[in-house]
């Protein structure tokens, strides 16, 4: 079996002109354009529970069958009187509040939130961390959440560290 330093070699030999290796990346990605999904149907999402809570996602990086891949998207749904995960992440995420109530405490400040609202993670050098709270007793809070797909560029620590601090109550349960 070859090695790392055999295997770049060959890779190099056949794509030793760079320009025509972009047209080739180029040609790639208008296939999988033409084949990707344009409509993503929410209802027929799963619902996954992780360490941040109860998500359905419509956008990630492993998502490599639709047409747009420079974002993440998905809903985030917190049950009543429950809350989030806690994480350290690099900032720069908007949630929008789709329904509910509650506060979002970012860096140690609680920030109230409404249905209509949106709440913004600073981009801070050494990361933000937050974590959400309903505060409705009856009724779920859903936030909708997009971020600039920073990890294929940048890598998932974001240069700030990327770290769950705590989980959601509602990790492992269902």
């Amino acid at each position: 079996m070859p090695d790392n330093k055999e295997m770049r070699r060959a890779s190099s030999r056949e794509t030793e002109n760079l320009l025509e290796a972009l047209f080739l990346r180029r040609d790639r990605e208008r296939e999988r354009m033409a084949k990707s999904t344009k409509v993503v149907d929410g209802d027929a999402l799963p619902v996954e529970n992780n360490r941040m809570g109860l998500y359905r996602w419509y956008l990630h990086p492993d998502k490599e069958d639709v047409a747009i891949r420079t974002l993440l998207f998905w809903a985030q749904e917190i049950p009543p009187g429950g809350r989030s995960g806690k994480q350290k992440h690099q900032g720069g995420r908007i949630h929008y509040v789709q329904e509910g109530q509650g506060y979002t405490e970012i860096d140690g400040v609680k920030y109230e939130w409404e249905k209509g609202d949106m709440i913004l993670l600073p981009i801070r050098p050494r990361g933000v961390i937050f974590q959400h709270f309903n505060t409705d007793p009856r009724n779920k809070a859903r936030l909708v959440c997009t971020e600039p797909n920073w990890y294929d560029a940048l890598g998932v620590d974001l240069g700030s560290g990327f770290e769950q601090l705590e989980a959601s109550p509602d990790y492992g349960s269902t």
